[in-house]
């Protein structure tokens, strides 16, 4: 009998010498590299003709060598990353750890460096609507803009038409194209305290793909409209050229949205603001009947001083305006899945399963231990959670709440088939409006493009029929940056 086996990925490259990221330590019998990896079950001897001025306790990285001394494996020092005493070391274990590509060919940076600034003929011109991009105080990227107004339909009173628009990444990285193929095998940017490992080149990311304010931008777009409870009565894509008119922080928007706006902030941008936050009151109507998972989980902020050592630690502040943006990706992201889905194009969604059997009897038991009734044979819908997190609220376990909920809940990850996404209690769902730090959304991006004729760049046949193996790739790759951030911040902390 024969098993049939298919290649999920491949582990090690048969490109060259695998590297090795370790500490030199120098003992009585000579070099040593002690590596990183804790599953490594072997120190590597390296000479002292290979130390290349690598000195005792400083993190490098090692070829193989041919040969062994005292029994142990050779090794030669290529690249000294610094000492293990400055904190900034931190993230480059994290890195190498899981196996993060940090260095882009240079065929890639070739293609990154001779993509130009788009021209606007052939596409919609949304430069004359002032739309503006939202993002934390340290973000390194901006690929989604918003804008929202009244909708003048006398047949919608109370209505509004919002606006969502985000980097056409498609435009520069086409199927098949060294970009492309860095990008699938990335999957995703990883973000830590001191530094970022990007999907795509800086001069893709932080420059032509980037909505930056008062410059013209390739986009992709939807426009939505809702009625006056926040309930969407239709949506259209665009393929676009805009021009965000002011970049702002959470902070500032929650400023202007508080009744507070910063003196120099413009006209233009304050009255948008405006609109935006009457749109979002009307929208929250609506997620308020869908009733969403609502767990509540501080994000540690860590902040680095000039020297690159821990200034502080502290809680990110939960600001409304960060649900806003939320939401207004949240209502995009669905509206990209059910226009694919009604064009009959095949796409990744974002799918969510049902908590196990046996996360659910476990939280009973953990609910049993405090004195709450939960019926383990019901139909659990994120509604039931909420209200057990409602109850917790101001109470000891409410913290330990919010994190039992959690790990009772299945993990998201990327299928070209749907299930629909529990926690947002929500059919249809996909990833579209963060493209230069997602593959995912680049190929929902690539999927629209194709479904509805918006030019070059559009899903192509053979993606098609990889649509399976990509996803599969893609929800490995989220976990990989995953686990690599909160070690960083692990050993930050």
């Amino acid at each position: 009998a024969f098993y049939e086996a298919r290649i999920i990925r491949r582990l090690e490259s048969d490109a060259g010498p695998q590297r090795i990221l370790g500490v030199l330590r120098e003992g009585k019998d000579g070099f040593r590299i002690l590596p990183i990896d804790r599953k490594a079950r072997a120190e590597f001897a390296v000479d002292k003709r290979d130390l290349h001025g690598a000195k005792n306790n400083e993190l490098v990285s090692c070829d193989a060598v041919p040969g062994r001394a005292a029994g142990f494996p050779k090794v030669r020092v290529v690249e000294k990353l610094g000492s293990m005493d400055s904190p900034r070391t931190v993230s480059l274990i994290a890195i190498h750890a899981h196996g993060i590509p940090t260095e882009f060919p240079q065929a890639v940076l070739d293609e990154a460096m001779a993509a130009k600034p788009i021209a606007a003929q052939g596409r919609t011109d949304l430069r004359a609507i002032p739309l503006l991009t939202i993002d934390p105080e340290d973000a390194r990227d901006h690929d989604d803009a918003i804008w929202a107004g009244a909708d003048p339909d006398p047949k919608n009173p109370g209505g509004h038409i919002a606006l969502v628009a985000i980097a056409d990444v498609a435009h520069y990285v086409t199927p098949g194209s060294a970009l492309d193929k860095e990008a699938l095998k990335r999957g995703n940017s990883c973000y830590f305290p001191d530094r970022v490992v990007p999907m795509l080149p800086e001069h893709l990311s932080a420059d032509l793909c980037s909505l930056k304010e008062g410059v013209d931008r390739p986009c992709l777009a939807v426009r939505m409209i809702f009625d006056a409870h926040g309930h969407k009565r239709g949506h259209e894509f665009l393929r676009g050229v805009m021009r965000s008119a002011a970049r702002l922080t959470y902070a500032q928007a929650q400023r202007a949205f508080d009744g507070k706006p910063d003196a120099d902030m413009g006209a233009i941008a304050g009255e948008t603001l405006a609109d935006v936050w009457t749109a979002y009151k009307s929208l929250i109507l609506a997620r308020g009947k869908r009733d969403p998972l609502d767990l509540d989980l501080p994000e540690r902020r860590i902040i680095l001083g000039a020297d690159g050592k821990v200034a502080s630690i502290a809680y990110r502040e939960r600001l409304e305006s960060m649900k806003l943006i939320e939401e207004f990706m949240v209502l995009a992201n669905v509206a990209a899945a059910e226009a694919l889905e009604h064009a009959r194009t095949p796409l990744i969604y974002r799918i969510h399963d049902h908590p196990t059997k046996e996360k659910l009897f476990a939280f009973s038991d953990y609910l049993r231990t405090i004195g709450v009734p939960f019926a383990k044979g019901q139909v659990i819908k994120p509604g039931a959670f909420n209200r057990i997190l409602e109850g917790a609220r101001g109470k000891p376990h409410e913290s330990a709440m919010n994190d039992v909920v959690l790990r009772s809940q299945a993990q998201a990850i990327y299928d070209p088939g749907n299930i629909g996404h529990f926690g947002l209690n929500l059919a249809k769902y996909a990833h579209f409006t963060s493209p230069i730090r997602r593959y995912a959304d680049l190929i929902v991006h690539r999927a629209l493009i194709r479904a509805f004729k918006l030019g070059e760049g559009g899903l192509t046949d053979r993606e098609v029929g990889r649509l399976g193996d990509i996803a599969q790739t893609i929800s490995m790759t989220e976990r990989r940056a995953m686990a690599a951030e909160r070690d960083s911040t692990d050993r930050y902390v």
